[in-house]
């Protein structure tokens, strides 16, 4: 244990030593030795700790990252649900052009509704990296089917002209950020 000293503190005398001198007493600090231990104790934890944390921190270097076959697979299914819905865009356009408004919204109602489950439930099995990107185009399609219906409902046919635009645009570019073997599995290649 280290003891600071000091000289000047007043101390109960000390039987004298061989030689007829009185020794200096020293006072021991309390509490200066423990200060030191808990620094020096913070200061090694703190480096075990950030060493555990760093060999631990699961990145496997050099291994690419690719999607399970379980992840294929469920994606695939889902993929099968929007691909539907993507393909009663004909179906919507004729809608559209005639002014259909009742039936406009009921098929986005209907068969398009589930649209925005299944990219959810996509996005979740999708890469890391690739969710960003899929995450913000489906926000887009779900805006563009949302502005779509609005358009429907306030019977306005140049707002639902625009918004089919938006909509068929939207359907297209989530289907880019489908993965390969999804596409290949799906014919969509």
């Amino acid at each position: 244990m280290v003891a600071l000293l000091r000289p000047d503190a007043q101390q109960p005398a000390l039987p004298r030593s061989l030689d007829g001198n009185q020794p200096q007493p020293a006072e021991v600090v309390p509490g200066a030795a423990m200060g030191v231990l808990r620094r020096l104790a913070s200061l090694l934890l703190a480096l075990v700790l950030a060493i555990g944390v760093t060999a631990c921190s699961g990145a496997k270097a050099g291994t690419p990252a690719t999607l399970s076959p379980e992840a294929i697979s469920a994606i695939t299914k889902q993929a099968e649900g929007f691909l539907s819905a993507r393909d009663r865009l004909p179906e919507l356009a004729t809608l559209v052009n005639e002014r259909n408004w009742v039936f406009t919204r009921n098929l986005i109602h209907g068969p398009m509704q589930e649209v925005g489950r299944e990219m959810l439930y996509i996005n979740k099995l999708l890469l890391p990296a690739d969710r960003p990107e899929a995450e913000a185009r489906a926000t887009k399609l779900k805006t563009a089917l949302a502005d779509l219906d609005e358009a429907a409902r306030l019977q306005d046919g140049e707002a639902l002209r625009k918004g089919y635009i938006k909509v068929a645009s939207g359907f297209g570019l989530y289907a880019q950020v489908l993965p390969e073997p999804v596409k290949e599995a799906l014919k969509q290649v």
